[in-house]
């Protein structure tokens, strides 16, 4: 069985966490993604929950653990706006955004 470290390209992207419930194997797998990357390699990760709500997707031990690593040589991005993608959807074609 080839290692998880082998798994992992130089840096990797993670996109849309939380953005679909997940159970305890994706939670498993997302922390040892993580942890496999802490301090070895860079990792991107997007989501629209504040990296506090991840225990909201999964078990709480899991989430502090994975938020930490993580978080521990960061460098944060947070954006702030409308979504472009509805701008575009809805300029000038008389379509209402959902509310």
């Amino acid at each position: 069985m080839v290692g998880i470290s082998r798994l992992i390209p130089t840096s990797g992207l993670l996109d849309d966490i939380g953005m679909l419930p997940s159970g305890q194997a994706a939670a498993e797998a997302f922390y040892r993604l993580v942890d496999a990357a802490y301090e070895r390699r860079s990792v991107v990760v997007t989501s629209n929950l504040h990296p506090s709500g991840f225990d909201t997707i999964m078990p709480k031990t899991l989430a502090t653990a994975a938020v930490d690593r993580l978080l521990h040589h960061a460098h944060v991005v947070i954006t702030e706006g409308t979504s472009l993608r509805l701008q575009d959807a809805t300029a000038g074609r008389g379509v209402m955004p959902l509310t």
